[in-house]
């Protein structure tokens, strides 16, 4: 046993010998450590936990201040420079670390005597506490907190902490405020890096950046985010050379846990990208697997030149204005100029391009969608952007079954990639009809909000996708419950403050009341080509042709003026309206729009589309087959299609009783289905 005592004295001897000769490094870190101790990080890591309880950076720190209280008080040093003498960057928080050491600033440690350093610590009139009374009250508090952890197992870790975190902006401190691009991609790539650690909870990036100007303190944030970790940066670029300044900051409290300068010059910003997260990591004790590990270290390019002009892409790519996007495009041609291997910047610049082209009528983009996203995949088939990419570019061919493939396999990838979560979610609303899928990503999308929680704006939408997706595989209850915790979260919603009342209509069935709540809506906001489609359908289907063909010309006239190729399967509700009002020709026009587009429409309500065609032309043995081929086809339909015999188009054959029966096989089928989607949804614990 005494061995072994003198084996542990003889080591910690030896890591306090290499602090102190490179104490006034401020470069000197864990990694500095273990090289100087000839041993291996996670070795190190571990046997000073053992032997200290404390992790390296906290070693080395408490080396640090008490180097730095001897000089103060031993030499005529004043505080910047004493600071400087033992590793700190910078003095202030130098001063702030030391005041929370000793309980006063390093400027008074001179004036101090012998056993007042803590004085302020301590009640006025206190006496201090007697060093056998002290450690006898010490030990019985160990014991207590033994007794509690072995009689209890089930209780909470009186020492654990969730690990949770959240990266805020970093702060350009360079003279050059066009760097800001590198510091937020060194943000971003901290960020990311920590969000590939299974066992850490990470806040969103989009989240984050809404407190880059916040006065808020960090424990006022840190109660809107519900995270226990925060971390800070500041950095600036000189010439070939990158300063950053990281710290770890607890939450509840706003104690600087650790901090570190990093000095490197930017053609190492990749190894700086991964030492940072490890160092984080280290600090609050995260398990890093070695599948973790490889991603953490894969570089996205080994080209510095291609990854700059990709940062400056990105930082417009995220701003996502129409300017911003089409500003993006040089930015990552030069990248993959640069490294023509490069499947990142493929992937983002793919996903650049479908915004660009999405619902205008004239596609601009089509071939270099495609031709990015191939190379992305190419070039990197196990990157989750190489599947998003491939999945746009099959959408922007209306290959939507395809598309939602390349994205699932995108989510077995990345389980917590939100981005994938987004586009399955909104696929299979829109263009993928399925009830059952459309609510599983919905509340998946809403659970990964909880693990790592969002701002409310994002939160609503959420919700409000989540609520039309209950609505859609017909739970009206907790569509309801949904859309209020939507409006809850976001009173002003762009989306949801209309939506409600689609949920009440699916359980009154008031058209009056719902036509209503829209033309109040729109009254506030002319603008919403959305709306006014939905209130020109309420008057069709109430038959009121002549108020649906005002709001439908409306309707028109925007689509053409904002050029957008959208509520495409409106044509057919159009030629009911022209036709009842005399206009044949143009009703005519209508027809035929309509029936190119069901005629593509490779949808599981394609036959319901030619089913729908065929009973306004009169055709009713077509009519009937095709709804019948569309029942034999699926079952898993939205809510909606159950409002079908309400369509004045269907007058043809409401009287038929193939008609009638198949509308009660629909029904039917669409109930079995909704008991279906709960069980399957229970069975994967998302209800």
């Amino acid at each position: 046993m005494s061995g072994s005592n003198t084996a542990e004295n003889e080591f910690l001897g030896l890591l306090n010998g290499a602090i102190e000769k490179n104490i006034s490094n401020n470069q000197f870190g864990v990694e500095e450590l273990a090289d100087a101790m000839n041993m291996s990080r996670s070795n190190l890591l571990r046997k000073v936990k053992k032997l200290t309880g404390l992790s390296v950076n906290q070693l080395i720190s408490q080396a640090r201040l008490t180097k730095s209280m001897e000089l103060l008080k031993t030499t005529s040093m004043n505080v910047s420079e004493v600071s400087h003498q033992v590793g700190f960057g910078s003095t202030s928080y130098f001063i702030k670390v030391f005041r929370e050491r000793y309980g006063y600033p390093p400027g008074e440690a001179g004036k101090r005597t012998a056993g007042q350093e803590n004085v302020e610590l301590e009640p006025k009139k206190a006496k201090r506490a007697k060093p056998v009374v002290l450690i006898a009250v010490i030990v019985l508090l160990v014991v207590i907190v033994a007794a509690v952890v072995f009689f209890f197992p089930g209780s909470p870790k009186i020492l654990s902490k969730e690990k949770s975190i959240a990266v805020l902006p970093f702060k350009n401190e360079s003279s050059d405020s066009t760097n800001i691009y590198l510091i937020n991609g060194l943000m971003e790539s901290t960020l990311n890096k920590l969000q590939e650690m299974k066992e850490l909870k990470v806040i969103s990036r989009t989240t984050s950046e809404k407190y880059r100007n916040t006065k808020k303190s960090i424990p006022e944030m840190a109660k809107e985010l519900n995270v226990n970790y925060f971390i800070e940066g500041s950095g600036q670029k000189i010439g070939d050379k990158l300063l950053l300044n990281i710290q770890l900051i607890e939450a509840s409290t706003d104690r600087h846990l650790w901090a570190k300068q990093y000095r490197r010059e930017t053609s190492d910003i990749f190894e700086l990208q991964t030492e940072i997260a490890k160092n984080i990591a280290d600090e609050i004790q995260v398990v890093i697997t070695p599948a973790e590990e490889n991603r953490i270290t894969r570089k996205p390019t080994n080209n510095i030149v291609a990854y700059d002009y990709f940062l400056k892409g990105k930082e417009l790519f995220y701003r996502s204005g129409r300017g911003d996007l089409e500003a993006s495009l040089p930015y990552f041609a030069k990248a993959i100029e640069y490294d023509s291997t490069f499947a990142l910047a493929y992937g983002t610049v793919a996903m650049v391009y479908y915004y660009l082209d999405i619902f205008m009528i004239e596609k601009r983009f089509e071939k270099e969608l495609e031709g990015s996203a191939n190379k992305a995949m190419q070039f990197d088939p196990t990157l989750t952007e190489s599947f998003i990419a491939i999945g746009l570019s099959h959408a922007a061919k209306k290959e939507y079954t395809l598309a939602v493939a390349a994205l699932e396999k995108g989510h077995e990838l990345d389980p917590h990639s939100g981005l994938v979560i987004h586009f399955l979610t909104e696929f299979y609303s829109i263009h993928v009809f399925n009830a059952a899928k459309y609510l599983e990503y919905a509340l998946i999308g809403v659970k990964i909000d909880r693990e790592s929680p969002v701002d409310s704006a994002t939160t609503s939408f959420k919700y409000f996708h989540l609520a039309n997706a209950f609505v859609g595989a017909g739970f009206i209850d907790e569509a309801l419950m949904y859309a209020d915790k939507s409006l809850e979260y976001n009173p002003n919603n762009y989306f949801a403050k209309y939506f409600k009342p689609f949920v009440v209509f699916a359980k009154d069935r008031d058209i009056k009341r719902v036509r209503e709540s829209l033309e109040n809506a729109l009254r506030k906001d002319s603008t919403r080509i959305d709306i006014i489609q939905e209130v020109a359908k309420f008057y069709f289907v109430d038959r009121d042709y002549k108020t649906a063909h005002k709001y439908y010309k409306a309707f028109i006239d925007m689509r053409k003026a904002y050029h957008l190729q959208v509520y495409e399967g409106e044509a057919l509700r159009m030629a009911a309206t022209w036709r009842a009002l005399g206009y044949r020709k143009e009703a005519k026009q209508f027809e035929v729009d309509f029936k190119k587009h069901a005629e593509s429409d490779k949808s599981i309500y394609g036959h319901l589309n030619m089913a729908a065609y065929y009973a306004y032309v009169d055709n009713k043995n077509d009519a009937i087959k095709e709804f019948r081929a569309f029942l034999d086809e699926d079952s898993n339909y939205l809510y909606w299609t159950l409002l079908l015999d309400g369509e004045p188009y269907m007058n043809s054959v409401r009287e038929m009783p193939e008609y009638k029966a198949l509308l009660k096989r629909l029904e039917d089928d669409f109930w079995e289905n909704n008991r279906q989607i709960r069980k399957l949804m229970e069975s994967k614990g998302l209800l």
